[in-house]
């Protein structure tokens, strides 16, 4: 199996948290799992590597059901 690289990469991962929330703005519930869906999508074919896709859907899974920390709430995702 491919190594998953997890490494912090982002230059400013706030902003990018903050464009993804306005993303999501004035969408109904189902408009915003469409959203999700298709940036997922878009971004698994830039990736382009089904090894490395299948372990990040793994390491996604597995954090969702495992706490992360005290400060952090139970299955928040790395």
């Amino acid at each position: 199996m491919v190594a998953l690289d997890t490494r912090p990469r982002l230059g400013d991962p706030d902003a990018v948290f903050v464009a993804l929330v306005a993303a999501h703005r004035d969408l109904s519930p189902e408009e915003s799992r469409r959203l999700d869906a298709a940036l997922v999508l878009l971004l698994a074919n830039h990736i382009g590597d089904a090894e490395v896709l299948q372990a990040a859907i793994a390491a996604a899974r597995a954090a969702i059901r495992a706490p992360t920390g005290a400060a952090e709430p139970e299955g928040t995702v790395p």
